[in-house]
């Protein structure tokens, strides 16, 4: 009886080895892989920081005139309003 539990504890633990080694050979692969080309290189100023403070010129004029925005918007409450309508129906 002791040495069949002793077999018992050796397959359990020849089966867990087997298990932890398959788990790790898929990490294996991916390092392998891996070359120096595909790592980052280092900075050549280490301290160096961004700068937050250079801001972009302010513009002379507006990205969009005052009427075609307004326009838009216009167009854009229809589209919203048509899918309200359309979302009611379709309850």
């Amino acid at each position: 009886m002791l040495v069949l539990w002793d077999l018992q504890k050796t397959r359990l633990a020849c089966c867990a080895l087997l298990m932890a080694a398959f788990a790790l050979s898929g990490c294996s692969s991916q390092l392998a892989d891996m070359s120096a080309a595909d790592t980052l290189g280092h900075p050549r100023e280490p301290g160096g920081y961004l700068p937050v403070h250079d801001l972009p010129p302010d513009r002379d004029e507006a990205i969009i005139p005052p009427d075609q925005r307004a326009k838009i918007e216009a167009e854009l409450a229809a589209a919203r309003d048509r899918q309200a309508i359309a979302a009611k129906d379709a309850k």
